[in-house]
Order: structure tokens, then C-alpha cells, then sequence
């Protein structure tokens, strides 16, 4: 311990630490989780390309006991109709695409990586602009708590950041 040092600051800054590490820990997670859930979502359109989309849209409209003939479910029906089979598999090479950045970026977040919290604040603040768009637009709950998760994800990440910067900077 340094001459002069303030004990109370030693004991702090541990602490602080650990509760950024537990954060980006979660942020890990959490980009995981979204992964896994576009994943999920992409293997589900490859499995429309074997079943007609138009049948699955069908069948999802006479579940819900909808009237096929309606405004909104008609629109629903003719988009479904609408899609082609290079069109399906370009969508799910896409969210393939999308949840291995997903899974990578998550890696590199629980093996302390800064190039990963480097990415996570920039594929999070893409997403800001939109978000507050979306919210301005349509003000429902959902908008605002995608806003705050991408907000806190942003913050966390920066914040873990910069203190790893200063961390190597102090460092002799």
C-alpha cells in the first residue's frame, strides 16, 4: 500500500468492480438470450420453407378465430403468400448471421474482452435512434422497456469500458 493511501478507497474499488463484472455479466447473458431467440425464430422459417407459409398463416388465423377475410388477417395472408422459398432461407441466413455476432459478442463479454464491450456499445447505440423513433411513435410500454434495456446495456458497457482504459492507463 502506497504511503498517504486512503484504505476506505482500497476497500471501494473491489467492490465496484465486482458489481461492473456482475453487470457486464448480465449484458452477456442478455445478448446471448437474443441469440438464441432469433435463432429459434430463424430455424422456425426454415421449417415454413417444408410447410407452405401461407397454410402456417392460415392455420395461426383460424386458431386465433379470426375471419381470414378481415383487413388485417387478409394482409397477414398475402404477405405469407408473397414468400419465396430464396426469400425464407435469406431471412434465416440473416438472423443465423445476427445470433452468431450475438454469441460472439456474449463470449467475448465473460472472458473480459474489450473488444467485445466495444461492440456491444456500438450494436447498441444503432439500435437508439430507432428505439426513440419507435417510442415517440407508438408510446406502449414494450418501446419504453426496449429503450431502457438498450440504454442500460450502453451505459454498462461504457462505463466498463472507460474504467478499464483508466485501469491500463494508471497501470505502470
Amino acid at each position: 500500500m502506497r504511503i498517504g493511501a486512503d484504505p476506505r478507497a482500497l476497500r471501494v474499488a473491489p467492490t465496484k468492480r465486482g458489481a461492473i463484472e456482475r453487470a457486464v455479466r448480465v449484458v452477456a447473458l442478455f445478448e446471448a438470450f437474443k441469440g438464441v431467440l432469433v435463432l429459434l425464430v430463424g430455424t422456425g422459417l426454415i421449417a415454413l420453407r417444408h410447410r407452405g407459409a401461407y397454410d402456417v398463416a392460415l392455420a395461426l388465423i383460424e386458431h386465433a378465430h379470426l375471419n381470414p377475410a378481415s383487413r388485417y388477417p387478409h394482409i397477414f395472408l398475402d404477405a405469407a403468400s408473397d414468400l419465396q422459398n430464396t426469400r425464407l432461407l435469406l431471412i434465416a441466413a440473416g438472423a443465423a448471421l445476427y445470433s452468431a455476432v450475438r454469441f460472439v459478442e456474449a463470449y467475448g463479454l465473460l472472458f473480459g474482452r474489450s473488444w467485445a464491450e466495444m461492440l456491444a456499445v456500438l450494436s447498441g447505440g444503432i439500435y437508439l435512434p430507432f428505439e426513440v423513433a419507435g417510442l415517440v411513435e407508438h408510446r406502449t410500454p414494450l418501446h419504453a422497456a426496449m429503450l431502457l434495456a438498450n440504454l442500460a446495456v450502453v451505459a454498462i458497457m461504457l462505463h466498463a469500458l472507460v474504467r478499464k482504459r483508466a485501469g491500463l492507463q494508471s497501470s505502470p
